[in-house]
This record gives structure tokens, C-alpha cells and sequence, in this order.
């Protein structure tokens, strides 16, 4: 049986989109599945673009995820370094065998003289292709120009005519004219690598068996092959997976939202959700079946059930799946997600939770049915740590009026005679009083939920009651008695 090796190979020129990351989730899935490797590369020779700690981020968020690496950046291996900065001899050592077996050769064009070529072409309503100016130039004359002290980029020589055929995984067979390809620099007058270059390089040196990546790198395929190729390397088997489109079918960009796992973290998703989802966009089980745990995907990941076809996102189908994720995880497994988020609203400091950790739990466990994100969660169990500053517009026209009077004054009064305060007790206590006053039992609940939290929607009354505790219970209907007396 083949040794599975695959890999994701970042750039850090930003936090992880979540198309790096359903890329990153898909090699991670098959080695899995097929008990083989999962390396992670960083692809960090595109200077202009590198931006500072992007590689610490991108790293956190495929941990957050619980993506973890076979061999790596702060993992190490024995194919490293695993930063493409740290591989420049390679590439120079390699990009130079090309050129002494007359498969490659030195490249004198300045940008200018490149420029001027692509402003003819142009002009000329023509695509941009290399001239091949350089291309015959004798070996020995290139290197006592070089000797003089002349740049010279390393261009890759191309056929002039055929095709080059990509079998993919997902795509079957994709054919490319070999008139459409120009000779492309593998190495840069500067030293460095191009893309196409570095990535055919470290692949098989890091004996990479399959190159599962997005589908906008197909076109990159074709280069990568002939590279292969004229290595005389046995080329990885390749598989594009399908982009992933807005609503609307265009790019997903800004305008629809968060597009990078960070910002979804920070707005309050839950990595399991965040994986279930991935998961689903390009792929699916063969069911009807939409949640699932990561140990539930990682025997029926299968690339044969990856669609050709674009993945479309959906946010609203993303929020209902967290929603679904907060109200069913175990708590144990749910706690420490919410824990950053009560400490970032300032409800609560860190020595709390060691204090309180029956209260806390109990709190999570009522409010999270009802909530559909960590910050929806945390903004709900507000009113538990605070006092109630402002009350629902509307819920105070509909409930807080002269009529609402009398009845929180009959609740407030029934709660008061408890001398045990829990839900049994609570919910007895209204249940006699809409008897006593023959009013209906949310005639009583509506008017209490507003004045206890602020708003028209909460999770069980009684429920919140309990949490409260009497006393703040009762200051908080005295405090809505006195609102429902001027209103």
C-alpha cells in the first residue's frame, strides 16, 4: 500500500481564510483516514506580501480547529526545515542541475525590457508570453555574464508544441496546450524561488503522495507537471477541490461577512461547528445526515464524494448549525469555550469560575438553548451579573403598563412568603396565583421575564428565577412595579 503523505502549505500574508482552512481539513481527513502523514509547509518566500505573526495565527487557528500536524513547524520531522525560507540552497542547487542538462537557462531581461514586451502585446490584444529572448544563449556565455556581474533570473524550457494532461482525483483528466505556457521563471534574479518552483521541489522532496488543494491551483498544474517531469521526479497524484462562492456565486470576500476562522472564533462559533461545516462544503457523506463529530467524518471521507461543483456559503446555515452545537455538546466539552468570553465582557474575573463552578455550569446549561453564538450566549447571562440598565421598547409598551401593576405586586408578594426558592416552589407560587386571580399563567410570566432580564425572550422563567436567587428576584420586580406605576 502507498505511504500517504500530504500537506497544506500556507503563505502567511494573513489570518487563515477558511478556504486555506476546509483545504487544511481535507488533507487532514485523508491521511487520517488512510493512516498516513500530515505535513504542514509555510510557504514563506513571497516577501512583499509576508505579514508579521501570520504564521503564529494561522498555526492557532488550525489548532483552535483541532487540526494538529504530523510534521511541521514546531513539530519538526525529518524532511525539514518546513519554512521555504530555510530551503534557498535547495532551490538554487536544483534550479542550477536544470540549467547544466540545458532544461533551463539564465534569463537577462530586465523588468523594463519585460514590460515594454507586455505593453506591446498589449496593444496588440495578445496575452502575455515570454519572448524567449534569452533562451539560446550559450551556457558559457551566460555564466561569464553573470561572472561580469549581471542578473539573471533561471527560465525553464519548455517545449514548443503538445499538451500536457492532468489526471485529477475530482476532475478526471484535464488537458493543457503547451502554446498557452511560456518558459516561467522556477528562480527569481534575486535568489528566489517562484511558487511553481519551490512547490514541485519540496513536494518530492518531502515525498508528498497527493496534492489535495484548491481548485484556482489547477491552472498552476500544468507547470508543476512539466517540472516534474523534467526532474525526472514521479509526479504526486493531484486533487483540486471545488471554490467556495458567496450566495450570490461570486468570490466570497469581505462584503459577505467573516471570511477568516479567526473572525468567526472571535464572533463566537464553535470549532466542532466550524469543522462539521467545512466538512460539508465540496463534500458530503452519501446522506442526508448534516451534523456530524469529526470522529463520525473521518471514516467516510472519501475524495470520490467531493463535488466538482462550487460550494456555496451560507452563513444562516452555519449559525443554526452552532446554535444546534451549543444546545447539545457536553457541557465539559462546552465550558471552556465560553469561559474567554465572559472574561472578554468583564462579567467576571478568573478567580470566579474556581468559585463558582456548579453556578457556572448550571447558567451555561439553561441560557445555551436559546442562543445561537458564544456572544449571544455570553450577552444573554449579562442580566445574572448585572443590574438591568434598560428594558426591551416594546416588551415595556405591551407589558409594562398600569394594568401589570397589581400582578407583579401578587407575584412579587407570593415569591416573598417562599422559604425555599427553587423551581418547584417558584413555579407553584405563580401557578396559585393566576388560579387565585383567575389570570392566566402568561399573564404573570411575560410582565416578570421583562423586568428580570431586560427583554421579552429568555430561557425558563422559573429557570432564571433560580439563577437570580430571591433577592435579587424580588429587587428586580420592586424595580418594575415602580417603572409599571408611571408608565
Amino acid at each position: 500500500m502507498q505511504n500517504i503523505r500530504v500537506r497544506f502549505a500556507p503563505s502567511p500574508t494573513g489570518y487563515l481564510h477558511i478556504g486555506g482552512a476546509r483545504t487544511a481539513l481535507f488533507n487532514w481527513l485523508f491521511a487520517k483516514k488512510s493512516g498516513g502523514k500530515f505535513i504542514l509547509r509555510v510557504e514563506d518566500t513571497d516577501i512583499e506580501r509576508l505579514k508579521e505573526d501570520s504564521v503564529s495565527q494561522i498555526l492557532n487557528s488550525l489548532r483552535w480547529l483541532g487540526i494538529f500536524w504530523d510534521e511541521g513547524p514546531e513539530v519538526g520531522g525529518g524532511y525539514g526545515p518546513y519554512y521555504q525560507s530555510e530551503r534557498q540552497p535547495l532551490y538554487l542547487e536544483v534550479a542550477k542541475q536544470l540549467v547544466r542538462e540545458g532544461k533551463a537557462y539564465y534569463c537577462f531581461c530586465t523588468p523594463e525590457q519585460l514590460a515594454a514586451e507586455r505593453e506591446q502585446q498589449r496593444q496588440a490584444r495578445q496575452p502575455f508570453r515570454y519572448g524567449r529572448t534569452c533562451r539560446d544563449i550559450p551556457l558559457a556565455e551566460a555564466e561569464k555574464r553573470i561572472a561580469a556581474g549581471e542578473q539573471a533570473a533561471i527560465r525553464i524550457k519548455l517545449p514548443l508544441s503538445g499538451e500536457v494532461i492532468v489526471n485529477d482525483l475530482i476532475h478526471g483528466q484535464v488537458r493543457f496546450d503547451l502554446e498557452q505556457l511560456d518558459d516561467f521563471v522556477i528562480l527569481k534574479s534575486n535568489g528566489l524561488p517562484t511558487y511553481n518552483f519551490a512547490c514541485v521541489v519540496d513536494d518530492h522532496a518531502m515525498e508528498i503522495s497527493h496534492v489535495l488543494r484548491a481548485e484556482e491551483h489547477l491552472s498552476n498544474t500544468p507547470k508543476q507537471v512539466l517540472l516534474y517531469e523534467a526532474l525526472g521526479y514521479e509526479l504526486p497524484q493531484f486533487a483540486h477541490l471545488p471554490m467556495i462562492l458567496a450566495p450570490d456565486r461570486s468570490k466570497l470576500s469581505k462584503r459577505h461577512g467573516a471570511t477568516s476562522v479567526e473572525e468567526f472564533r472571535e464572533q463566537g462559533f464553535l470549532p466542532q461547528t466550524m469543522v462539521n461545516y467545512l466538512a460539508l462544503l465540496g463534500w458530503a457523506p452519501g446522506d442526508e445526515r448534516e451534523l456530524f463529530t469529526v470522529e463520525e467524518i473521518i471514516p467516510l471521507f472519501q475524495l470520490d464524494k467531493v463535488s466538482k461543483k462550487a460550494a456555496i456559503y451560507d452563513v444562516k446555515k452555519l449559525t443554526w448549525m452552532n446554535g444546534q452545537y451549543l444546545s447539545k455538546l457536553p457541557l465539559d466539552e462546552l465550558l471552556p469555550h465560553v469561559k474567554p468570553f465572559f472574561l472578554a465582557a468583564g462579567l467576571v474575573d478568573e478567580a470566579w469560575f474556581s468559585a463558582n463552578e456548579a453556578y457556572f455550569r448550571q447558567l451555561v446549561d439553561v441560557v445555551r438553548v436559546r442562543v445561537k453564538t458564544l456572544v449571544e450566549l455570553t450577552e444573554a447571562c449579562r442580566c445574572y451579573f448585572q443590574d438591568i440598565q434598560s428594558y426591551d421598547e416594546k416588551g415595556v409598551k405591551k407589558y409594562f403598563t398600569p394594568d401589570s401593576v397589581e400582578k407583579l405586586k401578587a407575584a412579587r408578594a407570593a415569591l416573598e412568603e417562599l422559604s425555599s426558592f427553587d423551581l418547584a416552589s417558584t413555579e407553584a407560587a405563580y401557578q396559585a396565583v393566576a388560579q387565585a386571580h383567575g389570570w392566566k399563567l402568561g399573564d404573570l410570566v411575560h410582565p416578570t421575564r421583562l423586568a428580570l432580564t431586560g427583554k421579552t425572550v429568555s430561557p425558563g422563567l422559573f429557570d432564571v428565577m433560580v439563577l437570580l436567587g430571591k433577592e435579587r428576584t424580588l429587587k428586580r420586580l420592586e424595580q418594575a412595579i415602580k417603572l409599571c406605576s408611571v408608565c
